[in-house]
């Protein structure tokens, strides 16, 4: 009989919310918590020997941030499903978690039956991303950022830099939207304001508003 289980993973930073889902997920007896983590770097050693069908990632943690777990559990296995769950809507993790291949995305305010449900439904194959969501995504990952040949130097994720330099972002609010690492988000600067031949972000800023709107 436990082999049928459908195997879980949690990831969460508050041992009161894996404690309350692990015993949600295994109420009716078909599902079994074969792991949990509090944080990224636990979470990345933990996974592959726990061998999980599904993990039910948090999109925040303290050293990280569920959307890069889930690339980097899909990476290694892509026959587990990721379930990443947020406390906030957020269009721009929303994107971020589809691109990583994440197979569903709740809010932590869903309900405690609707969660086991969508756990059996990607350990089955299934999506839980909303089919207008899912267009949208598609269309924003067709059509890409506009080509001008100013930004033709510029590879798709110095493109995605370089707007939210437009934005008046910061490079720990890009390095927060972009799921990336902070002195990672320096380095793109520093090569797009090369590639433009800029010498400020400010110029970075205003060419960006102006090629990009």
């Amino acid at each position: 009989m436990d082999a049928a289980k459908i195997r879980v993973f949690l990831l969460d930073d508050h041992e009161v919310v894996r404690r309350g889902l692990c015993e949600l997920l295994e109420r009716d007896g078909d599902i079994e918590v074969v792991g949990e983590a509090s944080d990224v770097a636990e979470a990345m050693h933990r996974i592959p020997a726990a061998r999980p069908d599904v993990a039910v990632v948090d999109a925040r943690l303290p050293d990280g941030n569920g959307v890069e777990v889930c690339r980097r559990v899909r990476e290694a296995d892509s026959a587990v499903a990721v379930l990443v769950l947020t406390s906030y809507e957020d269009d721009d993790t929303l994107f971020a978690a589809i691109e990583a291949g994440a197979a569903g995305f709740l809010l932590k305010q869903v309900r405690g039956n609707d969660l086991v449900e969508a756990v059996r439904k990607v350990a089955a194959g299934g999506s839980l991303l909303d089919a207008r969501v899912t267009g949208a995504v598609l269309e924003r990952l067709r059509s890409g950022p506009p080509k001008t040949p100013e930004l033709e130097v510029l590879s798709d994720q110095e493109r995605r830099i370089l707007a939210l330099i437009g934005e008046g972002l910061t490079n720990r609010q890009i390095a927060e939207r972009m799921h990336l690492a902070e002195k990672t988000v320096k380095n793109y600067v520093t090569r797009v304001l090369a590639k433009l031949g800029l010498e400020r972000r400010t110029q970075a800023a205003v060419l960006a508003s102006r090629l990009l709107g």
